[in-house]
């Protein structure tokens, strides 16, 4: 279970909501400001960090850019109770996943933590899928490597054969071994991969 992590310096507020956020089942860390968030001895976190905007010292929007700074790939559900349209747009742009204002409701809060923590999920799970990727590409031959491309430029066997000045058998060899490196089944599969890797994307 993900740990929420609530930063706001109203304690009625951290009250109410850890109680609402424990009630759901997660495991909830309340800290009065961004600087005793940050002082945590647990260093690096995962789960939800659920942070007001406005705070004395440094404000929300400053935490989560000290976050972005640290790699620290937290995802925020921003709280406000005098937020505007700039502070929403700056808060999205660099990442936020939702931004409620005060007074929220509790499904409103559960529903945007819910979400945050599913999509820091997925892209967590995709991160380390192109890593593994990165990892296989990494096995290729420098000819293996050439040939990748000319098959993601959508090159026939003869003609990769000819531009690389090789027989066409020696294609189909490199074919099966980076298929067979790559782990793909099929040759979409293939393109898929090597479509993420942004390999032919110039």
């Amino acid at each position: 279970m993900e740990t929420i992590f609530l930063v706001d310096d109203d304690p009625a507020i951290r009250k109410s909501l850890s109680r609402v956020l424990r009630e759901e089942g997660w495991e909830v860390e309340a800290f009065e400001s961004a600087e005793a968030f940050l002082a945590r001895a647990d260093g690096p976190a995962r789960g939800c960090l659920v942070l007001d905007v406005s705070m004395p010292g440094l404000d929300g929007l400053a935490l989560q850019r000290r976050l972005a700074e640290a790699g620290q790939a937290l995802p925020i559900v921003f709280l406000t109770g005098h937020g505007d349209i700039r502070m929403t747009v700056q808060a999205i742009k660099a990442g936020a996943a939702d931004f409620l204002t005060k007074p929220v409701a509790a499904a409103a809060l559960l529903g945007a933590v819910r979400a945050a923590i599913t999509q820091e999920a997925t892209t967590r799970r995709a991160r380390a899928e192109v890593a593994e990727w990165e990892q296989r590409l990494a096995t290729l031959s420098s000819r293996e490597r050439e040939v990748l491309a000319a098959l993601v430029k959508g090159r026939l066997n003869k003609q990769i054969a000819g531009e690389l000045g090789i027989v066409e058998q020696t294609v189909k060899f490199h074919r099966a071994r980076i298929m067979e490196r790559m782990q793909a089944h099929t040759v979409a599969e293939l393109m898929h991969i090597a479509a993420r890797l942004g390999i032919g994307s110039d």
